[in-house]
Parts: structure tokens; sequence; C-alpha cells
């Protein structure tokens, strides 16, 4: 136990040149809570045996990012929550409602002029009501002219209020119906409402459509309402910017702005999380960390939450645990987040028994272990091919009470064998979580890279009988791999069915087609590159805006540095 610092310098893949630590004696150090379990040596025994973990209690400040996975209760910046609708739960009272109403729609979405479609709806025989206006527009999100609708109808009876019109917008923004969603906020101005809310829907909605400028011009646009722009507002947009990747076009602003808004720690936090969790990018996130000792920004919780989180999920388990070390001595608290981190990189390094003692003391000190604890070892052991040991935290998870996450058993069929895969299939449907699209995706990739066409095969008649309809992504990755496997008449059969389906024509598939079989199978020992389909939730290892072309540009300009640079 005493030289397990000794086997985490090992495990680098650096040389033993630390990571610069944040350099605290250049300045002014703040009034910090002083811990008992903070003065602990630097010896594993200790930082393991004694690591003197104490329940999340309230803190000077507060992270506000996670490492794993985003918590519940960090909407901070969130312009507008959707978790009541996500919840079914919420709305039962008005499902009745809704499904009224939308049938109503679709026969109204035939007439001619919207005078006309309206009136159907009042005599669809229900109560005009914000809420079912709101549920209503939430279940029609994909087609916004039939949601539009909804919201015109409310607004005829009078019954919209703050969430309905930023929700509209929201629909609006989603399908780049940019003029309509400014023709409501023009409405809301004249009507004297404040529009602080909708604004900075249309900022989030602009960054989604990897529009960074208008997203900065809506922000600007503030003042002209009659509006300052305030600290809140200011990082709402960095943190729309660096969700979708616009990292180095947030930090540029905020650098930009530091005279309208001070530099100060949430705000580079906001940035860290971008590149650290977002972009996953090591070399950026020690960069800002840096950027901070210049610009005198002391670190809080968040900040060392962010960069334990970012060394974990590259594989360094040295600085991780020296970060977490260093956190505690600096009298921060490490949350849940912190400890999933470490669980997570302790398992992906063949320290399971190391992983599991954490968890243990977590419940010890009264930690609440959810899915994303238990998925910090599942995840890693799925990737090693260790089933069995992920089987068995499984099952600790399970007799926990602890249900597994679609995220779990995706992680489980990424390693699982044929029939152990049919297996978790089964196990998702009696849970409720699927089997979806992407788990099939999945699925196919495995095989494919294993070179086992056949099995693929057999996963697409399961695909059937889950009645999981395939679109073109599962049969662009059918038809190739198994062309590429040299299976070339079933690859013919597949295409044609696609076609069939209504799903255009594939010039790259239509050639590989058409190439003789010998040219087609490779040789046992050649590697090919299938596309991996790992990570496949929603908004996972999305690289948009201008960030990866500008860095390169800078990175070219200088040596590669080692751990400290």
């Amino acid at each position: 136990m005493m030289a397990f610092l000794t086997i985490a310098r090992r495990l680098q893949r650096t040389h033993l040149k630390l990571f610069l630590p944040f350099p605290f004696h250049s300045l002014p150090q703040p009034s910090l809570p002083s811990h008992s379990s903070s003065n602990l040596p630097h010896q594993l025994s200790q930082a393991f045996d004694q690591t003197g973990l104490v329940p999340p209690r309230p803190h000077p400040q507060t992270p506000h990012f996670s490492t794993i996975q985003p918590s519940h209760d960090q909407t901070l910046h969130d312009p507008i929550d959707f978790s009541e609708c996500t919840n079914e739960k919420t709305h039962q009272n008005d499902r009745l409602g809704v499904r009224k109403l939308i049938k109503a729609i679709e026969k109204a979405d035939h007439f001619s002029s919207k005078e006309e479609a309206i009136e159907v709806l009042d005599k669809a025989g229900v109560e005009p009501k914000e809420d079912l206006v709101y549920w209503a527009i939430w279940d029609l999100r994909e087609e916004w002219k039939l949601a539009f609708l909804v919201f015109k109808w409310g607004e005829k009876w009078g019954c919209l209020g703050g969430k309905v019109w930023a929700l509209m917008i929201w629909v609006l923004g989603n399908h780049k119906k940019f003029s309509t969603a400014w023709c409501l906020i023009q409405e809301l101005h004249r009507s004297s409402v404040d529009i602080r809310r909708p604004m900075l829907v249309m900022i989030d909605r602009y960054t989604s459509a990897n529009d960074p400028s208008k997203a900065i011009e809506t922000f600007q646009l503030m003042e002209k309402f009659r509006m300052t722009p305030d600290t809140k507002a200011f990082h709402t947009l960095l943190t729309s910017l660096c969700k979708y990747g616009n990292i180095e076009e947030a930090e540029e602003f905020m650098l930009l702005n530091r005279k309208l808004f001070p530099l100060e720690t949430e705000g580079f936090n906001i940035i860290l999380n971008g590149w650290c969790n977002i972009s996953l990018d090591v070399f950026e996130a020690k960069r800002i960390w840096r950027e901070m000792s210049k610009y005198c920004i002391i670190p809080n919780a968040a900040s060392y939450t962010n960069m334990i989180s970012c060394f974990s999920k590259v594989g360094n388990l040295f600085d991780s645990l020296r970060l977490y070390d260093e956190m505690k001595k600096r009298g921060w608290t490490p949350g849940i987040e912190v400890y999933n981190s470490l669980m997570y990189i302790l398992t992906r390094e063949n320290c399971l028994n190391e992983a599991l003692k954490i968890m243990d003391k977590m419940k010890e000190a009264g930690f609440q272990l959810d899915s994303t604890t238990y998925n910090s070892m599942i995840v890693p052991l799925c990737e090693s091919s260790k089933l069995e040991e992920a089987r068995t935290v499984l099952a600790s998870m399970i007799g926990e009470s602890v249900g597994p996450t679609i995220e779990t058993y995706h992680a489980l069929l990424e390693g699982a064998s044929v029939d152990a895969t049919l297996e978790f299939l089964n196990l998702m449907k009696k849970a409720g979580l699927g089997p979806n699209r992407d788990s099939f995706l999945l699925m196919f990739s495995k095989f494919f890279k294993l070179k086992q066409p056949e099995n693929a095969l057999r996963i697409w008649e399961e695909m059937k009988r889950y009645e999981v309809l395939p679109d073109s992504a599962h049969y662009t990755l059918l038809v190739e791999g198994l062309a590429t496997c040299g299976l070339l008449i079933n690859a013919r059969e597949l295409y044609g069915e696609m076609i069939l389906s209504g799903m255009l024509d594939d010039p790259k598939l239509k050639k590989l087609l058409n190439e003789p079989v010998q040219h087609s199978i490779r040789q046992r020992g050649e590697e090919e590159p299938f596309r991996s389909v790992r990570n496949v939730k929603k908004g996972t290892q999305i690289r948009r805006g201008k960030s990866k072309v500008i860095r390169m540009k800078r990175r070219s300009k200088q040596p590669r540095k080692g751990i400290n640079g």
C-alpha cells in the first residue's frame, strides 16, 4: 500500500516531470475551512485507508460541474429546464387533454387558413390551459408548424405564460426559424413583458445551430431592449458556447470583456469544463489552469473537479491522485463527482480493489451512490474485456437497489460475446431501457471490428424481433461491413432493401458493392478501420466550431512540452 504512488508513477505515459501545481504562494490566500482529513500524508495507506471522506455540506464555493455525468441540480446557466417535460409523472393529469388536442391538430393541419385550423381546435373538447398548451407544444416539438398552431390557439384564449413563450422560442430555434422567434420576442417587448429568458434561449439556440457570432450579437442586443446584461447572462453565453464546441470563442469573449465582467473563478471554470468534459483536451485544460495563475484567479472545488475528471478520462492516474490530495489540502471538500472520477481511473489502471475501497468509504460517509458511480467501474471493466468483474459490479449495483441505465447496458454490450449480448438485450427489454437504435449501431460496429459478420447478421435479425426500425445509419454500417468482410451477396440484398425502404442511394456503397469479391476480402491479419460507435449518448464527443482548427495552428507554432506545460 505504501508503494501506491510509485505504481501510479510507473503508469504515467509521460516523463516523471509533474503537472505544474497551481502557484498559491504568489496569490493572496482565501479564508478556507480546514478539515482534519485534509492533513493527509502522501502515502497511499493514508490516501485511501484513511481517506477521511465526509458528506457534502454547504461550502463558500460549490462546484457547478460534474465529471462523468452532469448532476440533475446543475442548471445555473441553463436558460430553459426541460426536466419536468421529460418526466411523465409531472403531467399525467394533462395527458388526456394533450392527446385530444394533438388529434385535433392533425386534422387542422389540412386547412388552408390559420383561422379555420384554430376553429377546429376550439371544437376539440378541451379546456384551454397554460399547462395543456405547454405539454402539447413539447410533444409536437419535432413539428414546429403544428406546435406554433397550438401556441396561437393558446394566445387566442389568453393562456400563455412565460414558460410557454420560452418553449415556443426554443422549438423555433431548433428548426432555425429565428425570424419567427424574433417576432415573438418583439411582441413580448411591446407588451412590456420581461424578455430576459427568451433572449437567453435565443443565445442557446444560436450556439446549438453552430452560429456563435449570432449568439454573441444576441447577448449584445440585450442592451437595446433596455436590459443590462448581468453576470448570469454572461455566464449563460459562455456556457452555451462551450456546450456546443465553441470553447475558444468563449474564452476570447471572456477575456475581451474583462473590464465589464471582471475575471473570476466561475468564468474560468466554464471554460475549463469545456476543455475537460466536453472537448476532452488535456493540453488546453492545463493551459487554462496556467492562465488562471496568470490572472491571479484562485481555483475552487469545481476547478479541481474538472481537472481530476480530465486526467481520469485520459488515463493519468498519478495526476488524478495528486490533484485530489492537493484539493483536500487547500480545504475543498471533494464531491461525489471527484470520487467517481477516481474510481474510473483506478479501475481502468487495474486497481479495482482500491476503487471498491473508495466506494465503501463513500457509503460510510453517507454519499448516495447512483448509477454513475457504478458505471465508473463497469465501463472501464468492459473496455478491458473483463466481463465477469463487470457482472459482479452489476450484481452489487442491483443489490443496492440502484437501477442500471442504458449507458450501463451499452458498456456491457460492448464487451460481451454474442450469447451474452442476447442476454443483455433481454435484460434491457425487461428493464424498459430499450434496446434502441444506438444499441444496435454499437453492436454492429463491435462485431464488424471483430471480423464476425455472421454475428452482426444474427443481431440484425434480433433487431426486427425487438421492433426497432432501422434507419440509413444501420443499413450503411451493415452494407459496408458485410461487403468489406466479403459477404457481397448479403450486402447487396440489404442495399436493395434499403432503397426499397425509401432511403437515398449512396454512391460510396454502390461503388463498394460493384467491386469484385476477391478485392473485398481482406487478409486475416489486416486491420480494417471500422467506425467506432462508442459513447452514443447525446452530445458526446461532438466537435463543432473553430476551436480545433485554431488550436492546431497555435500548437504548430510551439514545441511540444512535457507534463508541466
